[in-house]
């Protein structure tokens, strides 16, 4: 029986909660069986504020999931052709998330989506509920490496150079 992460973790700002998920295990169930993943690669978004943030533009029927709270996944497509997995975090009204970005199996945050047969439909999906995705606890990481963020010019300082991507040494994979 898997022991899926509570609520609460969830719950809380994404600059706990991105860090956190690194070494966590992503499990996906389909018609395959179960699939487990670790998570080695993470990005937060803090909000209305956060200019790189979807939130940053209000309360729209894209971004709506986001304003909900915490513990579910928001999940859109860009380019017309690659899904963002993102992790709820916060409470209700606090629009916060977490941008996966790497897994122990791949790397890169369109690419993994891929791997795991995640589409639209898991937008809204919660991962304290859900028969099919979840995550429980893995290995604690002995280290963390931060970074800026990738991809996000377009909001310019100080939002740029924030180190708010954390992910693991190669060493540390798990």
């Amino acid at each position: 029986m898997s022991r899926k992460l509570p609520k609460s973790f969830y719950l809380r700002d994404v600059l706990k909660v991105a860090p956190a998920l690194l070494g966590k295990k992503l499990v996906i169930a389909g018609e395959t069986g179960i699939r487990k993943y670790i998570i080695t690669e993470t990005e937060a978004y803090q909000g209305a504020f956060d200019l790189a943030c979807h939130a940053s533009k209000g309360k729209t029927a894209r971004t709506e999931v986001m304003f909900r709270e915490g513990g579910i996944l928001y999940v859109y497509l860009i380019y017309g052709m690659y899904w963002m997995m993102n992790i709820v975090t916060s409470v209700e009204n606090d629009p916060q998330a977490v941008l996966i970005r790497g897994l122990d199996k791949v790397k890169g945050p369109g690419r993994l989506t891929r791997q795991l047969e995640l589409d639209r439909s898991f937008n809204g999906e919660s991962l304290v509920d859900s028969s099919r995705i979840w995550l429980e606890e893995g290995t604690e990481p002995s280290k963390i490496l931060t970074s800026p963020r990738i991809g996000i010019d377009y909001a310019g300082e100080p939002w740029v150079s924030k180190h708010w991507r954390f992910y693991l040494p190669d060493e540390e994979l798990f």
